[in-house]
């Protein structure tokens, strides 16, 4: 997914029985993403509330697959649920540090003139 640039929201497990009977079980994630960990979290919650029918029925095939696939642009979530606020000032730090001062700016001095501007010289 990461090679062609996509990302998907929705992980489906399918299921195929010692019967030949097949069932799916799905869960939409609320962003696309193709971020390993988060796609085997959500399988793994799939694969754990179906082991009562794998176990009562056996089981001959197990299929995962990632649906509702987006190829834009994903835009990352800030974290704004933690309450101090030192992942948000260590991300805003990080990109400073890499791409200089004027790569982060409150959205309303977009194209304004910031005026006189005092150079910062390194430590």
């Amino acid at each position: 997914m990461r090679a062609a640039g996509r990302a998907g929201r929705t992980v489906v497990l399918r299921l195929r029985f010692d019967d030949f009977a097949r069932v799916s079980r799905s869960h939409t994630l609320p962003r696309a993403t193709s971020h390993t960990q988060t796609i085997l979290d959500a399988t793994r919650r799939l694969l754990r509330a179906a082991l009562p029918l794998i176990e009562e029925r056996g089981v001959t095939l197990v299929g995962i697959s990632v649906g509702n696939l987006d190829d834009r642009y994903v835009q990352l979530a800030l974290p704004f649920a933690e309450r101090d606020g030192t992942a948000l000032d260590a991300a805003l730090d990080a990109v400073r540090d890499r791409f200089g001062s004027s790569a982060i700016t409150r959205g309303v001095l977009v194209g304004h003139d910031t005026g006189l501007e005092m150079p910062m010289l390194p430590d």
